[in-house]
C-alpha cells in the first residue's frame, strides 16, 4: 500500500466535479418528481423554510438555472478547495450558514428561494479577500484575476431582475467576507510598518 498523499489540485478537483455531479443528480430526481424538490427551498419566516437553509443550495429552479451555476460553481469551489480542503470545507460551510439565515431573515414573505448561488457569491467574496487576512501575494493577485474576470458579478447584490433572488447574493457574499476574516491563518507575524 501506497502512503502517498493525494495532490490538492486532485483533491480539489474531485471536490468540485463531485459537488457539481450532486447538483445534477439532484436536479434530475427533481425533474424525475415533477419539481417537488423545489419545495424545500428557503422559505423566509417559516418553520418549513430552515429546513430550506439547508437544501436550498442543492436545489435549482430548472435546468437552466443549474446550467448558470455550473462553471462558476466548479471553478470557485475549485479554487477555494486547493488551497486546503479543511478551510474549504470550513469557509463553504459558514458561507452556507449565513447565505441561508440571511436569506431566511430578510427576504420577501411568500417567496421560495433556491440555487447554488448563494455559494458561488460567497466563494467568491471569500477569495477576494482572503489574501489581504492571510497577507498572502499570491492570494491577492487571484483574487485580482477573479475580480477582472467575475467582478461584474458583484452587481448581482443588489436588487434588479424580478425573480433573481438578490438577498441570497448579499448575504452568500457577506458569509465569503466572514470566513475570509474568520479564517484567516493569523499564525504569521505581523509586517514592520516601515
Amino acid at each position: 500500500m501506497s502512503t502517498e498523499r493525494r495532490s490538492p489540485w486532485l483533491t480539489a478537483g474531485i471536490g468540485a466535479v463531485g459537488f457539481v455531479a450532486l447538483l445534477w443528480l439532484i436536479e434530475v430526481v427533481d425533474a424525475l418528481v415533477g419539481h417537488r424538490l423545489d419545495q424545500y427551498g428557503v422559505h423566509p419566516r417559516t418553520d418549513e423554510g430552515l429546513l430550506g437553509i439547508v437544501l436550498a443550495p442543492l436545489l435549482h429552479g430548472g435546468w437552466l438555472h443549474l446550467e448558470a451555476n455550473t462553471v462558476p460553481t466548479l471553478v470557485l469551489l475549485f479554487l477555494v478547495l486547493v488551497s486546503g480542503l479543511v478551510r474549504g470545507l470550513q469557509a463553504t460551510a459558514l458561507i452556507w450558514l449565513v447565505g441561508g439565515v440571511g436569506l431566511w431573515l430578510v427576504a420577501p414573505s411568500d417567496t421560495v428561494h433556491l440555487g447554488a448561488s448563494v455559494l458561488i457569491f460567497g466563494w467568491f467574496v471569500y477569495l477576494l479577500l482572503r489574501g489581504f487576512w492571510n497577507r498572502s501575494a499570491g492570494q491577492v493577485l487571484l483574487g485580482v484575476a477573479l475580480f477582472l474576470v467575475y467582478g461584474s458579478l458583484l452587481l448581482g447584490v443588489l436588487p434588479g431582475e424580478p425573480g433573481i433572488s438578490w438577498q441570497g447574493h448579499l448575504f452568500g457574499a457577506v458569509g465569503g467576507g466572514l470566513a475570509a476574516f474568520l479564517l484567516a491563518e493569523r499564525g504569521r507575524p505581523a509586517r514592520p510598518v516601515a
